[in-house]
């Protein structure tokens, strides 16, 4: 019988026996002894442990995860063997709080009983199975064998010394066509032939990669290949579990697969090569490791793609709402999303480089201004230095102890006083030292994180090419990353903005939806009423607040005459379907108006509200039902929202999920009338040879370079690719909303106005 240590954190009252079906016998000990310890330093570790004498190791928990395996991601190892003896499992007391992680607690103890059972081994890699290729006759040999093969997928994946295809190369491309088998091919050998010979696989059969946005932006760029027919696991992997941050090929091999971490030998390499070579780990390229070395784990790559998507079709199969989403709207939008990144942004260099130096000086003088406030001049004195209002430190001793404010009561990780954006409005309304740091800070962010980020990062075409994925939120919004993250850009200062300018003889289209979750809402509760309100046109919420108090004006009035009903109104619009309550609606009409609005004032238009627009509230109060019932939910375009922490016995966790639900019900579906708009609007340019680049989405607006010639035709197609009434989503008589911003630059002229005296 297998001898085995289990270690937690610090010692607990956990009925791990019971937990693990009383099927093994161990040995019990704690990372720290201290139960007072909430987290644990490596001074705080005082474990006395020979894991030589034990055949396994339970690791329970992050922090014995890292001590021991030195890994890092508790969810990614969870019941998988590591190094032939660690066995990672999360903390079964969590179950009672986060019903979602039982899925993952079931699967770690099944396979923790097997290792120990011996049922399950770690798989050794058979190197002649996974290798390398780099004689040009050999690689054509492959490819034939591939060609005339029985099998109707290939999964693709390459190599690359950089992320973006302008940036680097291909080093190799790894593909497999079998179980358990693959190659990888170096492209030194790749002539004609062989390119040739990879086409026609391509044509013929079906192309599975990971993350294909990627590799089909490397393989068009540099070889330009098509490919008539793709699947991509990353996406699969999405419509099965939403969550973001699961979706990387390792964390799938580990958790699908019996190969494990299979590249951990590849990046102890690396660390060490860093190591040895004084090389910062951000500059070490993948062509600096050696082919002998790589072959096995670049090939590794194809192989285990090809494995997932297997179980990962299988799954699809079961469910035939997510799998039309998958087909019809994420590889089409994958497809989209590969051709909007090599477009790229369109930057003005010089616009760019002027603002620089214009946010330098603002910087500087807004420094400089700090002076003028003698608080700031006598607490230098006191501490005998230079104040540095970057430095958190410094600024809470300047704000809490040197001019006496009172802390808000919001603290950092630490326990610590924050000094955040947000405690230092607050404190702004009794001082003005904090707004002044508030503007510096603000300041200092645009510069720093934008402007002189991005004029090193410009290709030579003086455009900026960046991410937008499809799997970076639960709710299905695109999220953004890379070189520049385009759903983050300042909204209340035009200059980032302002630098984003057309070429001459072009424009920058947007097309903003308008009030497009409200409108989902309207449909899907089928609330005639709150259709009517979109029928009648003009402005949505004085139409609102005109409805709801019943307002003895024209609407065209109310924003003049009964501004506070209107900000009123605004708020429980949006709020309501999120779960805002009266204290929320409160605070927020308040803050809106700058007129002090009461919790009972609150609660009085969320009644007067519900009054007039009852079928919105049954639709709400029926889907609260549904989502507490099943948890999960399916939107009107199919895709799935899977809530198990509806069934927590912590009522707030409970009653938040419910909340996600219906947020997700809205906001999702707008999103993909946005997505799928944009999609067509993108294929329409390319069949009809239009000049037009579509180049970002962000948040509900679709951002497009035109041609003069082309902006009427543009915005008249986008307008109706929009307003498609997809899946019964639209009210009759009534499309969804488009408003259109046209200029020579993204700011629409705000730049102009708020910097040409410079």
């Amino acid at each position: 019988m297998a001898t085995v240590a289990l270690i937690e954190k610090v010692p607990s009252k956990t009925d791990f026996v019971r937990h693990f079906e009383n099927k093994f016998q161990f040995d019990r000990y704690a990372l720290c002894s201290d139960t007072t310890k909430k987290k644990i330093l490596k001074k705080d570790v005082d474990i006395e442990i020979d894991t030589d004498e034990y055949d396994f190791v339970v690791l329970v928990g992050s922090e014995a995860l890292q001590h021991f395996a030195k890994e890092r991601s508790i969810t990614e190892h969870c019941g998988r063997l590591i190094d032939d003896k660690y066995i990672p499992i999360i903390n079964p007391g969590m179950l009672a709080f986060r019903p979602e992680a039982k899925e993952t607690w079931d699967d770690a103890v099944s396979k923790l009983n097997k290792y120990i059972s011996g049922d399950l081994k770690s798989v050794v890699i058979d190197k002649e199975k996974f290798y390398g290729i780099e004689d040009t006759q050999e690689a054509i040999e492959w490819l034939k064998a591939a060609l005339v093969s029985d099998a109707t997928h290939i999964a693709v994946d390459t190599e690359t010394t950089g992320l973006y295809p302008r940036d680097g190369h291909i080093l190799g491309i790894s593909m497999a066509y079998q179980e358990d088998t693959s190659v990888y091919i170096s492209t030194d050998c790749v002539d004609e032939e062989a390119t040739s010979l990879m086409q026609e696989i391509f044509n013929k059969k079906g192309v599975i990669m990971h993350n294909a946005k990627f590799d089909l932006a490397m393989l068009e760029y540099h070889f330009n290949f098509e490919f008539p027919r793709i699947d991509d696991t990353m996406l699969m992997s999405y419509m099965l579990n939403e969550v973001p941050g699961n979706h990387g090929l390792k964390t799938l091999a580990i958790k699908h697969t019996p190969y494990g971490d299979y590249e951990k030998p590849m990046y102890e390499f690396i660390q060490e090569y860093c190591r040895r070579n004084g090389m910062l780990r951000g500059d070490f390229t993948w062509d600096m490791i050696p082919f002998d070395l790589m072959q096995v784990y670049a090939a590794m790559d194809a192989c285990v793609t090809y494995r997932i998507y297997q179980i990962f079709k299988e799954e699809l199969d079961k469910d035939p709402q997510i799998r039309r989403v998958y087909k019809n709207l994420l590889i089409p939008a994958m497809r989209f999303l590969t051709d909007c990144q090599d477009t790229g942004v369109p930057f003005d260099r010089n616009r760019l480089e002027v603002s620089q130096n214009l946010m330098e000086e603002d910087i500087q003088t807004a420094v400089a201004g700090l002076y003028e406030f003698e608080e700031v001049k006598e607490f230098e004195q006191f501490q005998d230095k230079g104040f540095n209002p970057n430095s958190t430190l410094q600024l809470r001793k300047l704000l809490f102890d040197f001019i006496g404010l009172k802390p808000t009561g919001k603290k950092t990780g630490t326990g610590a006083n924050s000094t955040d954006a947000e405690v230092l409005q607050a404190l702004g309304e009794e001082h003005e030292v904090p707004k002044h740091i508030l503007e510096i800070r603000q300041k200092s962010k645009i510069k720093n994180t934008y402007l002189d980020k991005i004029i090193p990062q410009l290709d030579r075409d003086s455009r900026l090419r960046t991410n937008f994925n499809l799997h970076g939120t639960t709710s299905g919004r695109l999220s953004s990353s890379g070189k520049l993250n385009m759903q983050q850009i300042p909204r209340d200062n035009p200059i980032i903005k302002g630098c984003i300018k057309a070429r001459p003889g072009h424009q920058i289209v947007a097309m903003d939806l308008t009030t497009a979750e409200v409108y989902v809402a309207a449909v899907l509760a089928r609330d005639e009423k709150l259709q009517d309100v979109f029928r009648q046109g003009g402005n949505f919420h004085s139409t609102i607040a005109k409805v709801v108090f019943r307002l003895p004006c024209e609407v065209g009035d109310v924003a003049e005459f009964y501004s506070v009903k209107r900000q009123a109104a605004k708020a429980v619009t949006f709020g309501i379907m999120y779960g805002a309550g009266a204290k929320k609606i409160s605070a927020q009409v308040t803050k809106d108006s700058g007129t002090y609005f009461s919790v009972s004032e609150a609660q009085e238009v969320i009644d007067d509200y519900f009054k007039q627009f009852k079928m919105l509230k049954k639709w709400l109060d029926d889907k609260k039902l549904e989502i507490a019932k099943h948890g999960y939910v399916y939107s009107i375009f199919g895709r799935k929202r899977r809530l198990p922490n509806v069934h927590s016995s912590d009522q707030g966790i409970a009653s938040h999920e419910v909340r996600s639900g219906i947020n997700f019900l809205v906001q999702s579906a707008a999103s993909d009338i946005n997505l799928l708009g944009a999609v067509d609007m993108h294929n329409y340019i390319k069949d009809h040879g239009l000049k037009s680049r579509i180049f970002a989405l962000v948040h509900d607006s679709i951002l497009a370079e035109v041609p003069d010639h082309e902006v009427d035709h543009y915005c008249e197609k986008v307008r109706y690719f929009i307003q498609q009434p997809r899946e019964g989503c639209a009210i009759k008589g009534a499309p969804v909303g488009c408003d259109f911003d046209v200029g020579e630059d993204y700011s629409f002229g705000k730049f102009a106005k708020a910097y040409e005296a410079n």
